[in-house]
């Protein structure tokens, strides 16, 4: 997972601040949708300039990055990406990179194989 996101944070352009429309194109999701996640999620708050627009920095598209992953990729519901967010960040803080767990779609794809054992 993180190594995804360092992917496409070196494909960012090199700026301090970026726009609404510019990080919605980076990242590949529609302005409304990143409004919708600035409510659910508490570290996602983007400072305002003084024309109340939104000026993400680049660690708020990381933050976004992963939110993404973690919705669409490992298929979250929002209560569980906040938390697993939560998790992220801390352990962030706290020093230590924990190992990148197995996606949704591989446990998955292992109880469709034990299904199939079974059924035989």
């Amino acid at each position: 997972m993180i190594e995804a996101i360092q992917d496409r944070l070196a494909r960012i352009p090199d700026k301090t601040y970026f726009r609404i429309g510019e990080v919605a194109k980076l990242v590949g999701v529609e302005p409304y949708v990143l409004r919708f996640w600035e409510t659910e999620f508490k570290t996602m708050v983007p400072p305002k300039s003084r024309s109340k627009q939104r000026m993400y920095r680049r660690k708020d598209l990381e933050t976004i990055l992963t939110v993404k992953h973690l919705l669409y990729a490992e298929r979250f519901t929002i209560e569980g990406a906040r938390k697993r967010l939560l998790e992220l960040q801390r352990a962030q803080k706290a020093g230590r990179v924990e190992p990148p767990r197995e996606g949704l779609a591989h446990v998955r794809a292992e109880l469709l194989k034990l299904r199939q054992l079974v059924a035989s």
